[in-house]
């Protein structure tokens, strides 16, 4: 046999060189693998060979290929060995331990990761049972020097990671092995803490001697591992394993914090036992750490990394050089460290546990206000959380120790909310630690947004601890940043001269200053008791922010912010309004150029917006204390109004919005619909003239009018009919905000007495009237055919009519293309853009948002105009003449707006009287035509997945993009459709969703009991509305086709959602009536075809089991034809079945009862073969591993009478009186 075995093994050598080869062709390299690889499958001899392959005296690569061999024959054909056999390849593999590796320093990392994965696969298949001695032999191992050292620790923590956090074994075999693990838990921890103390001994004895360098770092390399190994079991093992010996283990890794070479593996370790979880009376030794000597050890770990982690400051050089990513990773992990024992003492610290505040608590504030302060912006936000969580413990945010350091840490935010640091600059110490974090500009400006963010909670926190501190802070900020000069920086605005860019770093100090005002000051009057509040501190600072005058839009934003955030100090002193009012309006026309033609930057656009929102949003918060001021503000905006090119339809639109909520403050009916009247009356005009009554009408006029099929072949060239459109908009815009904004009083007695009150319904609920209700009912005819002509733009007739220029301009915007994708918006730049730069993007913009605003109208019209909307003569008919008109060319984008902002709206706000004169006559079209579009599109979609590569290589690029835009609208459409469908049927009220859970409870399985299906009906998962719906039995159907078609499109989230929420719910209200078999057949058909499209995903799999096993116990006793899709799913059992429907159709009394747990398991194996893999997973060779006798299996108690009296178990002797001695 030596001769075939050595022939092969040079054949196969030369094939591994080949594969191996650089220089190789491709052709040559896959005819080496395929012999390679039929090699493994098929030669009778492939031990052997791989055992010669593997000695000392073959290269790296022909010895890996050798003992991969190996640990092929194990895992593939281990099975099938006859004993001798395995006994013989086992004890080679120990010999390949013992002798088949050169020395620890020289071997090659990938050999020892192969040769312990060969006997780890040997242990999963037969240890404990037929290899007791395993750990013993593991044990004499190590005897045999540094090199077998390390061996065993890779077997062990290999063992572990397969067992417990892959968990990659059948479960039996799991079991058996875990609990031999834990059996000899005590007796693995002391051989481990053993090596590592033996081999760290060594290695700090021998680095000292000259020239036994190489033998102490095989030493450390043992240690390494050893650590490496420990950190793989301290996460699962018992707690008591960790904290025994006083707690050895943790005063071992924090010794060896000061160790270069072994840190890093000690604080990992140390990371993982102080985040262990558990039972607090477990977890309180590990509050040992907060000994000054542990705490010690900690800190001074931390202060020599720190100094190592920035590389050679050259001499001659004033730069840095760079990070030294090791040291820096110690760093984290150290920090990591510091935020674990808090996260302990927070849990622990006012607990049943009685622990006590530690003494040096203020030693470890201090160590962790100096991550918090470190130059890395990572390090400062691993911080964040757990000062957050400090702040709102009752007990420790008492304690003067965090009191003080609450102080401390807001001014350590004042630097760390300046936004410094990008990876690409230089202008501060964090660029060098950025530069490691963060890929890009971009990366780190994301990270730093959700930096702030955590920052401003953890304020508002602290400032509930030190209000007035945090106040005082706050303002002698505003008051430096105020006095301070402008520092414009190297990167200065792009548009206009003597301006600051988004970097420049007065922009980012105010900026900072500004966030941290806002956060801090919302909390003082939540806080601080009235007649302690700063009242004329901060009236000073409001009074400083008015005076202060810039003509920087970036700096004026900022202060705009910060008026907003003291305006509730004007509160108290009324007489300061007329002020705040004036420095608003003078921001609403802001310019940087006056009477300049070049187009708004976004940042003069954003101040202008800012001034309106702020207004807006005084006038929502404080109406009644702006209310003396209305008469003032009116004749402001008419003033405004008065010059037309002076603000945008949306500031016009926010202004009157302002105007509309002090208007609410009236009281009085007919005041407040005079003054509507009045403010609409100028749009009511043109709205309804007999010009714009044609132009709303009629497409090809509507087109003409806004300038649509007109030719601008100069981008320069002034477009006429702009301000068609700008009025057009204008109208819509104030209805819109006329609608959203115009109410009757919220008390019932006010809104009486002010005429607002027409009666009461049936159920008792107040009828009330709007005083807009006359006006924008006029206004409303208008609005549909609106929608209608809109519509009716998408049919190829009205697409011919556009320009060459605007050819375009229905398609999605680029801004919201990128938002459809998931693409990064270029956050840093787009200050100083102008917010559309063409004709086109103008006119896009122009038709995208009349079409939302069309729907918000409607959406908010049922809400604000009650009755007087829903009463509305063939209101139904109406709205299905205008928006449901030629849906069929009406694109994906455009048809998410009318189902989300619209219909769902109008759901929400329907009362109950009008479901079967509007909303039914809605639903049912709209739900029947968007199943029809959606099997279309989804149909489509897995067609283009499946076409062949050759055509996907040949796609351009731009095609593949906009195939992409196009999957992800349809999935955003589909989304939008089932949450309509959501809102209209389903009550929240239901049972959890049922893939959430593995387990349910016995309660929520009802259904899965085979219990008479008319019982299986609680209608209270349905809504009043998804009850109507229930009684037509056409939208019935469509709405049950809906939720059961979706669940094989391609949308994992969906699926989800829908198989755990929404197919149950709908199915069991009708199982008990006369379903059709088809029907029957192809509701299941469908829940399976779900399982094959998503059941890879496990949370998609346990949705769609739970719904499959539903829909088959409730149906099957009355439809046999379930058992006939049974039969034909791959690899079924039909014995299985057998016993499957026997219990579900013939229960036995009298057997015991199997649990749901146990029956799911079982219903999982029947269905097993129609669950679809991932691409990843579809060719892979399964690999079997047998169960062995189980070790652990309780003998189950003998059954008997508890009232037998029997001398062991007789209960009435218990309560004998004459048992005195029990």
């Amino acid at each position: 046999m030596a001769e075939p075995v050595a022939a092969m093994c040079d054949q196969l050598i030369k094939a591994v060189n080949v594969m191996m080869d650089a220089e190789s062709s491709q052709i040559y390299r896959l005819e080496a693998l395929k012999f390679c690889e039929e090699f493994k499958e098929k030669c009778p001899f492939c031990v052997p060979c791989g055992l010669q392959l593997a000695e000392k005296a073959q290269t790296a690569v022909v010895r890996h290929f050798g003992l991969q061999i190996l640990e092929h024959v194990i895992k593939f054909r281990w099975n099938n060995m006859p004993q001798q056999e395995k006994v013989q390849l086992k004890n080679c593999a120990m010999g390949l331990l013992s002798n088949g590796t050169h020395p620890i320093l020289q071997e090659q990392s990938h050999i020892k990761d192969v040769l312990s994965r060969i006997v780890v696969e040997m242990i999963k298949r037969e240890w404990p049972q037929h290899w007791p001695d395993m750990l013993k032999e593991m044990e004499t191992l190590t005897s045999q020097g540094e090199a077998q050292t390390e061996l065993v620790m890779l077997i062990l923590l290999r063992l572990a990671e397969d067992v417990i956090t892959f968990q990659t074994l059948p479960t039996q075999r799991r079991r058996d092995i875990q609990q031999t693990l834990t059996q000899n838990m005590d007796s693995i921890f002391s051989f481990l803490l053993t090596i590592l103390q033996l081999n760290v001994d060594e290695y700090r004895r021998l680095k000292r001697i000259p020239g036994q360098e190489l033998q102490a770092q095989a030493h450390c390399r043992v240690a390494v591992a050893t650590l490496n190994t420990l950190a793989g079991y301290i996460d699962w093992v018992a707690l008591a394993h960790i904290t025994n010996d006083n707690c050895r283990l943790l005063e071992m890794l924090c010794l060896l914090l000061s160790e270069a070479e072994l840190q890093l593996e000690a604080a990992e370790c140390l990371l993982i036992a102080v985040s262990r979880k558990g039972k607090l009376e477990d977890r309180k030794p590990l509050m040992v750490l907060f000994d000054d000597v542990a705490m010690h050890y900690i800190l001074s770990a931390a202060q020599t990394a720190d100094g190592a982690a920035i590389s050679n400051q050259s001499p001659t050089q004033s730069e840095r050089v760079g990070v030294v990513e090791r040291h820096y990773t110690f760093l984290k992990r150290l920090c990591q460290v510091l935020c674990a024992l808090g996260s302990q003492l927070c849990y622990l610290v006012g607990s049943d546990v009685e622990v006590e505040v530690p003494a040096n608590l203020s030693k470890y504030t201090e160590a962790f206000l100096s991550f918090t302060t470190h130059p890395s912006q990572f390090l400062r936000s691993s911080t964040q959380m757990m000062w957050g969580t400090m702040f709102r413990h009752e007990i420790l945010s008492k304690d003067p120790v965090i009191v003080q350091m609450t102080i401390k840490y807001l001014r350590a935010t004042m630097v760390n909310l300046v936004k410094t640091g990008f990876p690409s600059k230089n202008d501060s110490p964090s660029c060098e630690y950025s530069r490691v974090d963060f890929d890009s500009d971009e990366d780190f400006n994301f990270f730093f947004n959700s930096f702030r963010a955590q920052q401003g909670e953890v304020v508002r926190n602290a400032c509930r601890i030190v209000p007035l501190e945090t106040f005082q802070i706050a303002g002698e900020w505003l008051q430096y940043q105020i006095s301070a000069p402008i520092d414009m920086g190297t990167t200065t605005s792009k548009t206009a001269e003597g301006l600051c860019s988004i970097l420049s770093p007065s922009v980012v100090q105010w900026d900072a200053m500004t966030f941290f005002t806002e956060s801090a000051v919302g909390q003082i009057f939540k806080n601080v008791p009235e007649e302690n509040l700063p009242v004329e501190q901060g009236m000073e600072l409001l009074q400083a922010v008015l005076n202060y005058d810039t003509r920087d839009p970036l700096i004026l934003s900022c202060v705009l912010t910060n008026v907003s955030a003291l305006f509730p100090f004007v509160t108290h002193r009324p007489h300061f309004l007329p002020q705040v009012l004036c420095k608003l309006f003078a921001s609403i026309t802001f310019e940087v150029v006056e009477e300049s033609k070049a187009p708004r930057t976004r940042a003069v656009k954003n101040v202008r917006r800012h001034a309106c929102s702020s207004i807006i949003k005084m006038c929502r918060d404080y109406p009644q204390f702006i209310l003396p001021c209305f008469e003032m503000l009116y004749n402001h905006v008419k003033k405004l109004f008065s010059n037309e090119a002076l603000l945008t339809q949306m500031e016009k639109c926010a202004l009157m919005e302002a105007l509309v909520l002090i208007s609410n403050q009236f009281k009085d009916y007919a005041k407040q619909k005079a003054f509507l009247e009045e403010l609409l009356s100028s749009v009511a005009g043109r709205w309804t003239s007999d010009e714009m009554r044609h132009v709303l009408g009629d497409p090809a006029a509507f087109l003409a009018f806004v300038g649509a099929t007109q030719q601008l072949l100069d981008p320069s060239a002034e477009d006429t009919t702009a301000i068609n459109r700008t009025r057009l908009s204008f109208c819509i815009y104030t209805i819109l905000g006329v609608v959203k904004r115009a109410r009757w009083p919220t008390d019932l007695e006010e809104a009486k007495a002010g005429g607002f009150v027409v009666g009461f319904s049936p159920s008792g609920a107040t009828i009330y009237r709007n005083p807009c209700t006359a006006q924008i009912l006029a206004l409303l005819p208008n609005l549909l055919a609106l929608i209608r002509t809109h519509n009716s733009l998408f049919l190829p007739e009205n697409v011919v009519r556009l320009s060459e220029t605007f050819s375009r301009a229905y398609e999605v915007m680029d801004v919201e293309k990128n938002v459809v994708l998931g693409l990064p918006q270029p956050l840093l730049d787009i200050y100083d853009s102008p917010v559309y730069k063409t004709n086109l993007e103008r006119m896009q913009g122009f038709f995208c948002t009349l079409y939302d605003n069309c729907f918000h109208i409607l959406g908010n019209a049922g809400y604000c105009l009650q009755q007087d909307f829903y009463t509305i003569e063939a209101l139904a008919q109406q709205i299905v003449d205008s928006a449901f008109v030629s849906l069929d060319y009406v694109p994906d984008h455009r048809l998410r707006p009318m189902i989300r902002v619209f219909l769902k709206q109008l759901v929400l706000s329907c009362p109950q009287q009008y479901y079967d004169s509007l909303l039914c006559p809605l639903l049912g079209p709209l739900f029947t035509y968007m199943l029809q579009r959606l099997n279309l599109k989804w149909q489509i979609i897995n067609q283009r997945s499946t076409a062949s590569s050759e055509e996907e290589e040949a796609c351009e690029e731009n095609q593949v993009t906009q195939e992409m835009l196009e999957e992800q609208l349809v999935r955003l459409v589909t989304r939008e459709v089932l949450d309509l469908l959501m809102v209209s049927c389903i009550s929240r009220k239901g049972p959890e969703p049922a893939g959430n859970k593995e387990d349910m409870d016995d309660e929520e399985m009802m259904s899965t009991e085979a219990v008479p299906a008319s019982h299986a009906q609680p209608t209270d998962e349905l809504t009043d509305l998804g009850k109507c719906l229930l009684l037509k039995e056409d939208i019935y159907m469509t709405l049950l086709t809906i939720s059961f078609s979706s669940l094989s499109w391609k949308d994992t989230s969906n699926c989800h959602r829908t198989a755990s929420m929404v197919c149950w719910a709908l199915l069991r209200q009708v199982v008990a009536g006369n379903l059709l078999p088809e029907a029957v057949t192809w509701f299941y058909t469908s829940v399976l075809k779900g399982l094959q499209m998503h059941g890879q995903h496990e949370v998609c799999n346990l949705a769609l089991t739970q719904l499959a096993m539903l829909v088959y116990e409730n149906l099957r006793p009355r439809y046999v034809e379930l058992r006939v899709v049974m039969s034909q799913l791959p690899g079924i059992s039909m014995e299985a079945l057998d016993q499957y429907d026997h219990r579900l159709l013939e229960p036995n009394p009298a057997a015991p009862k199997v649990g749901d747990k146990k029956r799911k398991d079982q219903f999982k194996k029947l269905i097993a073969g129609t669950v679809g893999k991932a691409l990843g997973q579809q060719f892979k060779k399964e690999v079997h591993i047998r169960n062995l006798p189980s070790l652990f299996k309780k003998p189950k108690p003998e059954k008997r009478d508890i009232l037998d009296n029997s001398e062991t178990g007789c209960l009435a002797a218990l309560f004998s009186p004459q048992q005195d001695d029990i």
